[in-house]
């Protein structure tokens, strides 16, 4: 065996049932963060605050994540994983439920750096924990489908949160929310089986290595970075440089969004068995698009297609670094999803930070080319290592002990137990 403790048996059904169920915490976690960008104007009117303030609940949110995933994750290491994530989403519902009530910006902003150290605490053990159930050869793909929630947020959730907070106020969005954490609570705490975190078939990595998931730290965080330079400001660069009217912005960033779900479901076939290629290609693509829209950005067909290439790229990457994350973890994979979730938060925080000194100084049209040699360094250094030779061979026999007979690396990096 390969990856951690014996696991408990667990049925191919359950299994499935707590995928489900964890998808939909991602999409309700992801809905809430970005939510506020949508009903920034109804919320700064209704509480008397600027529209800056309110887009600090967004940008604030991150950095709670940056600092808190790896502390409370050591914290909770001991903590079986479903009173862990069922607490989780009831904090989640909790938070929501007195966004939903806040009376003043102080209290949303207390309710919303609850809802980000919950954020914190879930990505930091949702993938070990909802991929352990499963076999090693499948782990990419399942990977892929929990990513699929996080993927679908911005593209069904934000729009209909939005939309609900218009015809009924924003408070309503974040009451249905509570409301949704609820549910999703009960689900974990019905499926989830409740052995110690040590016994997850995905507490350990398959082939660990430590200087190689150091690399991909910080290649994520150049990564999502460069992303984030553009994508956080891609509205002024769609208005400015490409020339784009009001009315056809929000079908364009719906076609990134849907491209974002293509990518994830379609890497889902190769993550198990090209694990290298799968981060490579992402980048590729989002680095060419980047610098085609630097090149070409005054042209609008070109743009609609970069712009489609940049939500794909974006949503792919992220699951693959995930699922590389189970492979290269050097220990506990709980706590490498929490450096893995620090070095992510830090890439948008980063950009965000990076492309809003660039609009302001040098305008809009910078931010393609400077989001896109990030991407680039980040695609350097992967190549550069894959290069070197595939992930030295993972010693398993015990999950539970450290050495044992060596396993067999197949051309790409995996390893695979005799």
């Amino acid at each position: 065996m390969i990856g951690g403790a014996m696991t408990p048996e667990v049925s191919p059904r359950r299994a499935k049932a707590v995928l489900v169920a964890l998808s939909l915490a991602a999409f309700a976690f992801i809905t809430t963060e970005l939510l506020p960008v949508g009903l920034l104007t109804h919320m700064a009117l209704d509480l008397d605050r600027s529209r800056s303030e309110v887009g600090l609940l967004v940008s604030g949110y991150a950095v709670v994540v940056v600092l808190a995933s790896v502390p409370l994750t050591r914290l909770t290491q001991r903590i079986p994983r479903r009173h862990l994530l069922g607490g989780t989403m009831l904090l989640f519902a909790a938070a929501n439920a007195t966004a939903a009530l806040a009376s003043t910006y102080t209290v949303l902003a207390g309710s919303r750096l609850a809802t980000a150290l919950a954020q914190a605490l879930f990505w930091s053990v949702a993938t070990a924990t909802v991929t352990g159930p499963f076999p090693v050869a499948v782990r990419g793909r399942v990977v892929a489908l929990f990513a699929t929630g996080a993927a679908l947020a911005p593209v069904l959730g934000v729009p209909l949160g939005t939309w609900l907070g218009q015809q009924a106020g924003w408070r309503a969005a974040f009451a249905v929310l509570a409301g949704v954490g609820v549910v999703i609570a009960a689900a974990v705490l019905v499926f989830l089986p409740g052995y110690p975190p040590a016994a997850g078939g995905a507490a350990r990595g398959t082939a660990p290595d430590g200087r190689r998931f150091t690399l991909l730290l910080v290649a994520t965080a150049l990564g999502i970075g460069g992303f984030m330079t553009l994508q956080t400001y891609l509205t002024p660069f769609l208005l400015d440089v490409s020339g784009f009217a009001d009315a056809v912005l929000a079908p364009l960033l719906f076609a990134a969004g849907a491209a974002g779900v293509v990518g994830t479901l379609a890497v889902a076939r190769t993550l198990d068995t090209r694990p290298t290629a799968s981060l490579l290609t992402p980048l590729s693509i989002g680095t060419a698009s980047l610098f085609g829209l630097y090149a070409l950005g005054a042209l609008q067909p070109g743009t609609v297609a970069f712009v489609a290439g940049i939500g794909l790229a974006y949503a792919t990457f992220g699951s693959a670094v995930q699922s590389r994350m189970l492979q290269l973890a050097p220990g506990s994979t709980d706590i490498a999803s929490a450096g893995v979730s620090t070095a992510f938060n830090a890439g948008i925080a980063g950009g965000s930070l990076l492309g809003g000194v660039l609009l302001a100084s040098s305008g809009a049209r910078p931010l393609a080319l400077v989001g896109g040699l990030l991407t680039l360094l980040a695609l350097t250094l992967l190549a550069l290592d894959a290069w070197r030779g595939p992930t030295r061979p993972v010693r398993s026999d015990d999950r539970s002990s450290a050495a044992s007979r060596p396993g067999t690396p197949d051309r790409d990096g995996n390893a695979v137990s005799r």
